[in-house]
């Protein structure tokens, strides 16, 4: 999957555009089919498709973008020294800028929505559950969201005279194919862990435990990405995946049977919202994520897991 998507950037789609528009679809896919797998089990097992959406969103927004930054460090924006390389011809010094700027501002966006998704997530399941009316309109946001997504694709591809051909078609089958793989292992998960009995490594545990080893994929990306020097890419992955999780496997799921927030589910949305605007914030402002910052996000990370684990 990897190996496409590095082909399909190759063939000049912009790299905040894979990362918000064909990444989250395959490495999201796997918490989707979660959703389905756990509809066509008896009971109401909500509480865990929102568990695990929230535990992979979270880890992709501290964890996942924490360590990297720690290790190879996150540029958005080149130093002054790295924008002036004396090698490059000017035309193409400025051009990279730009290219960078638009590529910040396409991730502002996308951690704009993010944080406006979450807020909406929380809007409907405060009063403690969220019922068929509350799911139609997160999935009618989500598909909102898609719809803009596809336009700023298209005007992307006009102004770049970029062409989607043969080539690119079957890079992108093959990119939906590695994510099928994905979805074959997960309802043997479900099906190994339910029959482990209700405790933590089993029924009880089922949506934290599915919310990490889903994060493994994006976790592959975004160390990849971030060894590669395009944090675009590896930042816009972790942001996008989350408008799979939330709100499309939630809303989804609400559809089909009422959700009944779990117990840390307003501790979830108030990290969430909380790391989206610190993220806000540092592309806005720096353009960058310190290495300091990384060091807060792994902290955070583990406040999470003690409230949510430990503090119960």
């Amino acid at each position: 999957m990897i190996w496409a998507l590095d082909r399909l950037e190759k063939r000049g789609l912009a790299g905040t555009v894979l990362g918000t528009s064909i990444m989250p679809y395959c490495s999201g896919l796997s918490n989707l089919m979660f959703a389905f797998a756990l509809a066509s089990k008896r009971g109401s097992k909500g509480g865990l498709v929102l568990e695990n959406c929230l535990v992979n969103n979270i880890t992709n927004l501290t964890l996942i973008l924490g360590l990297p930054t720690l290790i190879w460090g996150m540029e958005l924006i080149p130093s002054k020294k790295a924008a002036k390389n004396p090698k490059a011809k000017p035309k193409a010094n400025k051009g990279q800028t730009e290219q960078h700027r638009l590529n910040r501002l396409s991730l502002l966006l996308t951690l704009f929505a993010a944080l406006f998704f979450t807020a909406a997530l929380w809007v409907t399941g405060k009063n403690g559950k969220i019922d068929q009316s509350e799911g139609m309109i997160l999935i009618g946001m989500f598909l909102f969201w898609q719809l803009f997504q596809i336009f700023d694709v298209l005007k992307y591809n006009v102004q770049s005279k970029t062409k989607v051909g043969f080539g690119m078609w079957f890079e992108i089958a093959f990119v939906i194919v590695g994510g099928y793989f994905m979805f074959n292992s997960i309802d043997v998960l479900i099906d190994f862990l339910l029959g482990l009995g209700s405790g933590f490594v089993g029924e009880g545990g089922l949506g934290w435990i599915s919310g990490w080893v889903m994060v493994i994929p994006n976790a592959m990306l975004a160390v990849y990405y971030s060894m590669r020097s395009r944090s675009d890419i590896a930042y816009s992955s972790q942001v996008g995946d989350g408008h799979i999780c939330i709100p499309l496997c939630i809303g989804l799921y609400a559809i089909y049977k009422p959700i009944t927030v779990t117990d840390d589910f307003l501790l979830s949305t108030y990290l969430l919202m909380a790391v989206s605007g610190v993220h806000i914030l540092v592309v806005m402002f720096l353009g960058r994520l310190p290495k300091w910052l990384g060091f807060f996000f792994i902290l955070s990370y583990g406040y999470f897991l003690y409230e949510g684990l430990v503090n119960v």
